[in-house]
């Protein structure tokens, strides 16, 4: 299938899934004129996220687990207001 009418995208619809399927371009036409084209999209590609170690973040120098708890514990208060926890 090559072309397509406005009235084909009607009755044809099953036809212009499986051409835009085989990936390939269906020209659309509305009284003997193009008027546009149809292309199949570009399937995307799926980025694998490798996992975050705490070894791999930066390192800090004088920031311990409380430190970095507080600094969170404020972040959260500050955007969610002081009842949050």
């Amino acid at each position: 299938m090559n072309y397509i009418s406005t009235t084909g995208l009607r009755t044809k619809s099953s036809e212009l899934i499986n051409t835009l399927l085989a990936g390939k371009s269906v020209d659309l036409f509305h009284r003997s004129k193009l008027v546009g084209r149809v292309v199949p999209i570009e399937e995307e590609k799926k980025i694998k996220h490798k996992p975050i170690f705490s070894k791999d973040l930066p390192h800090i120098e004088g920031l311990t687990l409380k430190k970095a708890m507080a600094n969170y514990d404020k972040h959260m208060q500050e955007k969610y207001g002081k009842y949050f926890r």
